[in-house]
């Protein structure tokens, strides 16, 4: 099958992971029951530390503190799901409960 990452943009809270409401992360771990009613599968899943641990590093080596992009909305987490075709990853995406962002599905490159 092939494999998509969802990417979850969110902005970030102050406390961080505590801030969440719990309905949403009710809803967060309650996801992979229904990605696995879909038939899509749950290679991958990780929520990331908070932007300001961030490091990036540019062309001749320079590194930089923080994301490498300004924006209100940071990379909260991402999956990689194995799911039949672009529209069932986008179906699964779409079970992602989202506060004040978006997520993003994208094909994995296969090689």
């Amino acid at each position: 099958m092939p494999q998509y990452a969802i990417l979850i943009y969110e902005a970030e809270l102050p406390g961080g992971a505590a801030d969440i409401p719990p309905e949403v992360m009710e809803a967060n771990l309650a996801a992979g029951e229904k990605i696995a009613a879909m038939g899509a599968r749950v290679v991958h899943q990780q929520a990331l530390e908070p932007s300001s641990a961030t490091r990036t590093i540019r062309k001749g080596g320079l590194v930089t503190d923080g994301p490498f992009i300004e924006s209100k909305e940071v990379i909260a987490g991402f999956f990689v799901v194995e799911a039949a075709d672009l529209d069932q990853a986008v179906a699964v995406g779409k079970l992602l409960p989202i506060m004040d962002g978006a997520v993003e599905v994208r094909p994995l490159l296969q090689v």
